[in-house]
């Protein structure tokens, strides 16, 4: 699982590519490698934004006001589920259990938990991500 992690970390997903060298190294079936990837919601198979949103929207943190708010961000970056922004930034989708309930709405950016949040905090958040990629362009260090 850590070289899946770091795997992620270094392409922003696992590709085929990816779980194949995972595989050589540990030397088990690529099939086993293929399998804890999708089995793991902390895991992406498919190419995401810089920023991958994850909202839990499990009942307890549904009962938080999780639904509605996964629905404002959607909204507010103008993306549908599993959509990523067209400057490449935010990836949202949904989630099941991140073992936060009692701080929801919470969600999981890349590796990192935000909780008891609204829909200021995460505009501000946005906001200043995109702030901070248009000083990296304009600096010439896109990513």
């Amino acid at each position: 699982m850590p070289l899946l992690y770091l795997a992620q970390e270094e392409y922003g997903w696992i590709s085929e590519e990816a779980m194949a060298q995972v595989a050589e190294l540990v030397d088990i079936d690529p099939t086993q490698v293929k399998s804890i990837a999708g089995f793991y919601t902390m895991y992406s198979e498919k190419p995401k934004g810089k920023y991958w949103l994850q909202v839990c929207t499990d009942l307890p943190c549904a009962l938080r006001g999780a639904d509605e708010f996964h629905q404002e961000l959607k909204d507010y970056l103008g993306v549908e589920e599993g959509g990523t922004t067209t400057d490449g930034l935010f990836t949202v989708e949904h989630v099941m259990c991140l073992a936060a309930c009692d701080k929801a709405p919470m969600l999981q950016c890349n590796f990192h938990y935000m909780e008891n949040l609204d829909m200021e905090q995460m505009k501000q958040f946005i906001e200043e991500k995109r702030a901070e990629a248009a000083r990296e362009k304009a600096n010439g260090h896109e990513e």
